[in-house]
């Protein structure tokens, strides 16, 4: 509801969000707890969308506003064919631990005017808390007190079990008591919602291309805030319980859900990380628990509309911030703290990227730091030298010990891919290995186990390094080569140097360099 009403649209179609979409992404989807509905952040991208182009709240604006879920479920439709369900694995757990931290920061400091009884004002979560501030003095203490009643109840209710539905016994006694006691008189009710369910059919408006045109941007930013938003929340959720789910299963279950919701007269649907809380914290933990919240919804729209209309706003407020605050996990943060200090940077930029600028830009941000973070890893590889023990293991040995597995035989083992950004330090590290060698190498091993791709760039240098070496008297063999590295690549290893400077293992490598170097002697 809370969603409706920052989109610019009916409180009821904030309901129908959570009947027909929610219903498709349970039945096609595959996160076992992802929550489709109405979400603040495609809410918010929706209102700022729409703002000037038609009456918030006025048919033709809910009939846009289908538009765009249609035009979203199309991008969706797109992603799932070319296949951008990979973005999902740049989302590490440490970015998602920030993520949802900062979603609930947001949520939870967006609810306190509404608990307080203010009028509230601003866009971003500063602003919001601004006007907080500066209206303090017009507090409603009847919606405070009220406020806090029901985070009494949700907080008791979870200390006694955690099975224990305290929200909807707070919710249902807010209503109650709103009835009997007139809380109207006092605070702000939502007020009457119409009963029954949605007409289903094609949004009336204008279709055009020049319509299309002017909401495609509109469209696309929900569509990067549904891709990254939804797989970062089940990602959070399957890593939590230690389960699996298939992105590309549930893009195509976010574009039916999407569709649903346009054919139905609601607005854009995602993942919604408050709304999949919420149902978590109830002991949801299957799609069944979706089917049931969608009878219940369609339980409340043919039958429980009326009273509805006494639903105190400060009540589902607090609500709603009691499930913000649910998402802050300040254990989390001090775990990556203390575990690994540079990740914990990362989660802290994208938690006050979200808080401070917006959920979609801290959803951008959090993928762009793990690509950057990825990216790290590769470009600049711990690599080292592998030397047989007495036992006849092989073991590794960093590079500074210029350590021989046999007199005048080194192996260099690289950790990574070869490719145009870590290319120079594998140069870089052979030469200085060959020029510092004592005794001085005869053969240099390249022991490729770890290397499962070779770009252009790699290729290019993994030549002209054969071509020094060979110049130097060095003779550069290969253990451990993958096979389709070694045949099937565009750049295969083998068409670069030839059959006869490939080993199977190690020992081969050394059985051979000792024949070798006893026919010379």
């Amino acid at each position: 509801m809370t969603s409706a009403t920052a989109s610019g649209t009916p409180v009821i179609t904030g309901l129908y969000t959570m009947l027909i979409p929610t219903a498709l992404f349970a039945l096609f989807g595959s996160s076992r707890h992802l929550v489709v509905g109405a979400d603040s952040a495609t809410a918010a991208i929706l209102a700022a969308g729409l703002a000037g182009t038609a009456a918030a709240g006025s048919a033709e604006y809910v009939a846009l506003a289908a538009v765009l879920a249609f035009m979203a479920a199309g991008f969706l439709i797109l992603a799932r064919l070319i296949g951008l369900a990979f973005m999902a694995d740049f989302l590490s757990r440490t970015v998602l631990i920030g993520f949802l931290t900062g979603v609930g920061i947001q949520v939870a400091l967006g609810q306190i005017a509404g608990m307080l009884g203010l009028a509230g004002g601003g866009h971003g979560t500063l602003e919001k808390v601004w006007a907080d501030i500066q209206q303090i003095e017009t507090v409603n203490t009847h919606a405070l007190s009220l406020a806090i009643a029901v985070l009494a109840v949700t907080v008791g209710a979870k200390r006694i079990s955690p099975k224990i539905p305290g929200a909807l016994i707070a919710v249902i006694g807010a209503i109650t008591a709103s009835w009997a006691l007139d809380f109207k008189a006092h605070l702000h009710v939502i007020g009457a919602v119409p009963r029954g369910l949605p007409e289903i059919g094609l949004p009336h408006v204008d279709w055009s291309w020049q319509l299309l045109g002017r909401l495609t941007p509109t469209a696309f930013a929900m569509f990067v805030v549904i891709l990254a938003q939804s797989a970062a929340t089940s990602r959070a959720y399957a890593a939590r319980y230690n389960e699996k789910f298939s992105e590309n299963t549930d893009l195509v279950g976010l574009a039916l859900a999407n569709i649903g919701a346009g054919l139905s007269g609601a607005f854009v649907v995602n993942g919604s990380p408050t709304k999949t809380q919420m149902v978590d914290s109830a002991g949801g933990r299957s799609q069944l628990a979706l089917l049931v919240t969608v009878v219940i919804v369609l339980m409340v729209l043919l039958f429980f509309t009326a009273p509805l209309a006494y639903m105190p706003e400060a009540a589902l407020s607090a609500v709603v911030f009691r499930i913000g605050f649910d998402l802050i996990d300040l254990k989390g943060m001090h775990r990556i703290y203390r575990q690994r200090r540079s990740e914990f940077w990362v989660a802290l930029i994208t938690l006050l990227t979200v808080v401070v600028v917006g959920v979609e830009q801290g959803i951008i941000l959090a993928i762009v730091l793990s690509l950057i973070e990825h990216t790290r890893h590769g470009y600049r590889p711990k690599n080292m030298l592998v030397t047989p023990t007495s036992s006849g293991i092989w073991r590794a040995q960093p590079l500074a010990t210029g350590s021989q597995a046999l007199p005048g035989l080194m192996v260099y083992r690289f950790t990574h891919s070869i490719y145009y950004a870590n290319a120079q330090q594998f140069t870089e590290e052979i030469g200085d290995l060959v020029h510092q060698a004592s005794p001085p190498l005869c053969w240099l091993c390249l022991d490729a186990a770890a290397i499962d791709d070779v770009d252009f760039t790699a290729a290019e240098t993994l030549r002209a390094l054969h071509s020094n070496l060979k110049n130097k008297g060095v003779r550069l063999v290969v253990a451990q080569v993958m096979d389709e590295m070694r045949k099937e690549s565009h750049y295969g290893l083998q068409r670069l140097f030839g059959e006869d400077v490939f080993y199977d293992t190690l020992e081969d490598v050394a059985k051979d360099y000792r024949q070798q170097t006893l026919k010379q002697i």
